[in-house]
């Protein structure tokens, strides 16, 4: 079996990790399937949103610390390892960022240390009721600094802190009210309602979809003034796009859109 399954529904592509004896753990082959995938993701125009998930009792554990733990035995003690180790990661994480499509975790179980980190980096997440999350490195004497990173650009500073040193769990609820999470569902209908908000998106026009991310992501780390010229400029360039105009046509003439893409 392969340690990342990929099927699409229509425009929708769901990537679902298959390491559920290691609680899908972001191994280096784990990373590596991913990273592969993000990357014809990117370059596949026929799909429009893309759901992340994880096989067995867990979304994503985080780190294997049993590779962690053999990077050691090297001469330097794991230094380029770990060093490598961690770029990969961060690569693979800025890649969700950087796919013209949303992507939106669905989440079970736990996802903790670079587990949550993968959570946090998703566009949207849906979680089923009773998941755990947490950047529990800390109890191991290891600080999550890198899930950190997206964990804070999340939730509040002060509650993400607080996570960071105590290394404790917060219930989907919670993750929810934190930010962290969309939307808070029953287990059994996770699957189903993570594939309807899929679907929605999906159905949206894929360039206005496309550009906004963009948009999104580039705004937000911009001072207020800056950030409005520059969506000002992408505001003009959404709307001289053909199927632009064509849908808001049809938004007048009260009939459905008739887009190209």
């Amino acid at each position: 079996m392969a340690i990342l399954e990929r099927h699409d529904t229509g425009a929708v592509a769901h990537l679902r990790m298959t390491a559920p004896e290691r609680l899908n753990a972001l191994s280096d082959e784990m990373l590596a399937a991913l990273q592969f995938e993000f990357d014809a993701l990117k370059q596949d125009h026929g799909i429009r949103a893309v759901i992340l998930s994880g096989a067995g009792k867990a979304f994503c554990a985080g780190h294997d610390l049993k590779q962690m733990t053999a990077g050691r035995q090297a001469e330097d003690g794991g230094r380029a390892y770990f060093t490598d180790l961690f770029d990969r990661c961060t690569r693979m994480m800025l890649s969700i960022r950087d796919l013209p499509q949303p992507v939106i975790a669905q989440v079970h179980g736990i996802a903790t240390a670079a587990g949550c980190q993968l959570v946090a980096s998703c566009d949207l997440a849906v979680a089923a009721a009773g998941t755990r999350f947490g950047v529990n490195g800390v109890n191991i004497g290891l600080f999550c600094s890198t899930p950190m990173v997206a964990l804070s650009r999340n939730i509040a500073r002060k509650q993400a802190f607080e996570m960071l040193t105590t290394g404790a769990f917060i219930e989907a609820e919670e993750a929810r009210a934190r930010g962290l999470v969309n939307r808070v569902v029953a287990p059994e209908t996770l699957e189903a309602e993570t594939a309807d908000l899929a679907q929605t998106i999906a159905a949206k026009l894929s360039a206005a979809v496309r550009i906004g991310k963009r948009a999104f992501y580039d705004q937000i780390e911009m001072p207020v003034e800056q950030a409005y010229a520059y969506a000002g400029d992408v505001m003009v360039e959404n709307m001289l796009y053909r199927d632009t105009e064509e849908g808001i046509a049809a938004f007048l003439d009260k009939r459905p859109p008739s887009w190209q893409q």
